[in-house]
């Protein structure tokens, strides 16, 4: 949806989501059709397929995220740049394991040992150190972001009371200007247009299909300004029980120690 907005900034609710679900329905009929190659793969085996296929385009993603959060010198090109490095080496290694096969103890696989040799859980260690080093090497030769814009966005600057300002805050308002015309202030008068007819048995079942049933008369009115401000006020203030956050703290680290000796003990 991130990428259809850029390309229909205009685009209302409705549109956006039909275009969510139909693209839903593409992904389903996409994981269907996959099938075979989930059959060649791993042999067959739904589990250890899913797992190679998360070790081979997962980590890149992880890796920036967590540079993200804990690193403030981490910039836009950098964070770009570590996500594509990251995703052709791990389709360097995806692409040949599916096309030579996993192989077994009595058919070995064809794939080259330097390739394939390595389990995908090692894999997935090496390809997240890769691509925080690509991020992190690429942000120092770029320049960084301001420090007006990462306020309470990065774990060093969580508490911090100043206020943010958003990268694209220029492009999401823009000037606001009423229609000149001759040099003169034109004032515009709005209709009140009629209400649309209603729609057929049939074309009511696809709109509720589609989730586009009429609305309007229901509908809660907009927020006003007052309640935006105090609802973004709200959002700013991290503060928390000292007894919960050891408590979370600790599940925390029990699970990463379990879920470390679970990576360790399968690979």
């Amino acid at each position: 949806m991130d990428i259809y907005t850029r390309l229909r900034p205009r685009a209302g609710d409705r549109e956006l989501l039909l275009v969510g679900r139909l693209w839903v329905v593409f992904i389903v009929a996409v994981s269907v059709a996959w099938l075979p190659v989930v059959q060649a793969a791993q042999g067959g085996q739904l589990f250890d397929y899913i797992q190679a296929v998360s070790s081979y385009l997962a980590p890149p993603v992880s890796a920036v995220f967590v540079l993200a959060l804990f690193v403030p010198r981490v910039n836009e090109k950098g964070a770009f740049w570590g996500l594509i490095g990251g995703l052709l080496m791990g389709l360097a290694r995806l692409i040949p394991e599916f096309s030579f096969g996993s192989g077994s103890c009595v058919r070995p696989s064809a794939c080259p040992a330097l390739l394939c040799g390595v389990h995908y859980l090692y894999f997935a260690i090496v390809l997240f150190v890769c691509s925080g080093l690509l991020t992190i090497v690429i942000s120092l030769c770029t320049a960084p972001i301001p420090r007006k814009h990462l306020h309470r966005l990065v774990f060093s600057l969580r508490h911090s009371k100043e206020e943010r300002e958003d990268l694209d805050a220029e492009e999401l308002e823009g000037p606001a200007s009423a229609p000149v015309q001759n040099g003169r202030l034109e004032h515009t008068v709005e209709m009140e247009e009629p209400p649309p007819p209603a729609p057929g048995p049939l074309r009511q079942c696809l709109l509720w299909f589609c989730g586009m049933g009429r609305g309007g008369a229901g509908s809660p009115p907009p927020p006003t300004q007052e309640e935006v401000d105090a609802a973004a006020r709200r959002l700013e203030d991290i503060s928390e029980d000292p007894h919960w956050a050891r408590v979370v703290n600790l599940n925390a680290l029990l699970m990463m120690a379990v879920a470390t000796f679970l990576w360790g003990f399968y690979a």
